[in-house]
């Protein structure tokens, strides 16, 4: 599974990876003088790192280098540790340790986010660690979106509460809460509405569905998980503020990486907002989600494997 995955890694980054090396692509020859880490600062700018963790690479690479300058594999190495230091905290699965059962995860992201296909994705990761799931069409606004999800929950065989289009949200987690609880069943993850064009319907509403499970069980939601189209780029991190604000975010999961050369968006995302990372996208299978280790990640946008290796 390892080496596929890393292979998936390899192939799904390459967008990010090519922009970055070609962002730098020239920059690195002679003296790394102020003029020259100035460009190569704007160019890891320029590739969605984020402000401070370009600063960090400008003043690494400026450490005695004025004179001797660096060779390209040298320089990719450093952007790699700082993307590395940058990633490494926010690098946490999402622990299953709620009791009593179920742990409660409300999902929210706005639409097209690949938010429906991501909780079908997190719920394949969880039953493949000995978890039993079951869903809540909860996005009851979109008929598109509970027909998707209850196809989603047949081919990968686990439980679901439906309601009718424009039925009531809380209504339907409350059951999906009572049939978990009397099944003993370990994890219940609940899809919502992704309005963000209405914040103040869109937090009554979430309002509303923390309520009802505070009724049942004081300490739910357990998490609040924010799925993210890492092909948006920098309106990625606007969606955090905001949804931050609305719904009380504690954990994030970004998708999409293999379709975009601005997966850098997800260090600036860390560096800015610290919100733990559970888990990233690459590919359309149910098993293309995977929690991620910051080190093999950093390399792979850095593009050193490809140095190395290749």
């Amino acid at each position: 599974m390892s080496t596929s995955w890393h292979q998936r890694l390899l192939g799904g980054f390459k967008r990010t990876s090519d922009r970055l090396i070609g962002n730098l692509a020239g920059l690195t020859l002679g003296r790394l003088d102020e003029a020259t880490l100035d460009e190569i600062e704007e160019a890891l700018i320029a590739s969605d790192l984020g402000p401070g963790t370009a600063a960090k690479i400008r003043a690494r690479l400026a450490e005695g280098q004025f004179e001797t300058g660096m060779e390209e594999l040298g320089i990719r190495l450093v952007v790699a540790e700082e993307i590395q230091k940058a990633l490494a905290p926010v690098s946490k699965r999402l622990e299953i340790e709620a009791f009593p059962r179920p742990q409660v995860i409300l999902v929210i992201g706005v639409n097209g986010s690949g938010k429906t296909t991501t909780i079908a994705k997190l719920a394949n990761l969880l039953m493949e660690q000995d978890y039993s799931v079951i869903l809540a069409a909860g996005d009851t606004f979109r008929a598109a979106a509970i027909g998707q999800l209850k196809t989603w929950a047949e081919r990968i065989g686990v439980p679901i509460v439906t309601g009718p289009e424009g039925g009531d949200p809380a209504g339907i987690v409350f059951e999906a809460v009572k049939q978990a609880t009397e099944k003993g069943i370990d994890v219940l993850i609940v899809d919502t509405a992704g309005r963000l064009q209405n914040k103040r319907e869109l937090m009554d509403e979430l309002s509303k569905i923390r309520r009802v499970l505070g009724r049942l069980n004081p300490a739910a939601p357990h998490d609040v998980v924010l799925v993210l189209d890492a092909t948006t780029g920098q309106n990625a991190l606007n969606q955090i503020e905001v949804f931050k604000e609305v719904a009380g975010v504690t954990g994030l999961v970004m998708t999409k990486l293999d379709g975009t050369a601005r997966g850098g968006v997800l260090v600036a995302a860390a560096e800015k907002y610290g919100l733990p990372i559970h888990a990233i996208g690459v590919g359309e299978k149910v098993d293309d989600l995977r929690p991620f280790d910051a080190n093999e990640v950093a390399r792979i946008i850095a593009g050193v494997e490809e140095l190395t290796n290749g």
